[in-house]
């Protein structure tokens, strides 16, 4: 269970679009309404941010591909030909469109058959993935708390489609920390879901632990980047001790 302290950390940010907690079911959840609307996967997790609610959905209300990630749906032959991806302009032929279908990862078939979006700060369960949209002074202050412990490299992993399965499926059946930037992605920049330059962090369940943990720890604005003199003058005494250390170690202020 994600404690007050914890989603208030993540709210202290001041993302323009809150904090979103996903869970992938087998089951129906209960204590959860039915979505209200039939949407692009993509655009649940916008919705349950701009309304300030929590609801589920099925195959039935995504319209895009996401389901087919869920492992709700096999993926359809003719996405899978590439045939789209040479229509919408995105690639010359279909043979690296088609290519991506065997790239990406999807969830076990059969395995998910609702999911839940809600945001953090009315989840009462654990997530499968936290999913933040951030801008880039946001951005770093979550990338640095998922290496601020573990020292995990950032790495971000996405295609011009399919975007769905790089925030959802990927960080879910890999346990690693994804991003993409928002404007680079076809389908998302196509519907406009978030305004571009923005990065969509997923926080899979494997992480957030250690991430809470650092958001809580670490400082968030480095000391280096201060500009008050009392910051500049301790980043001099730390830098003078260096050369006590090492009197042939040079770094420049």
């Amino acid at each position: 269970m994600i404690t007050q302290q914890a989603k208030d950390l993540f709210y202290r940010l001041g993302c323009e679009f809150q904090p979103i907690a996903i869970k992938f079911c087998y089951s129906q959840p209960e204590g959860f309404d039915h979505v209200d609307e039939v949407l692009p996967f993509c655009e649940f997790a916008k919705k349950a941010a701009v309304e300030d609610r929590a609801f589920f959905t099925t195959k039935d209300d995504d319209n895009c591909f996401g389901k087919m990630i869920m492992g709700m749906i096999e993926k359809p032959p003719l996405a899978a030909s590439g045939q789209a991806g040479v229509d919408f302009g995105v690639f010359r032929t279909q043979a690296p469109n088609a290519r991506l279908y065997h790239e990406i990862k999807t969830l076990t078939p059969g395995a998910v058959n609702f999911v839940v979006f809600c945001p953090l700060h009315l989840c009462d369960f654990e997530p499968d993935i936290l999913l933040c949209v951030a801008d880039v002074e946001q951005a770093g202050v979550i990338m640095r708390a998922t290496s601020y412990i573990s020292g995990d490299l950032w790495e971000s992993t996405s295609s011009p489609v399919l975007s769905c399965a790089w925030l959802f499926g990927y960080p879910y059946v890999t346990g690693k920390v994804n991003y993409i930037m928002t404007g680079l992605g076809h389908g998302m920049s196509r519907r406009k879901v978030y305004p571009a330059g923005r990065m969509i962090i997923s926080i899979p369940f494997a992480k957030l632990s250690e991430v809470i943990e650092a958001l809580g720890q670490m400082d968030w604005k480095l000391l280096a980047l201060q500009e008050d003199e009392e910051s500049k003058a301790e980043m001099r005494r730390r830098m003078d001790a260096w050369q006590q250390m090492s009197p042939d170690f040079i770094l420049k202020g």
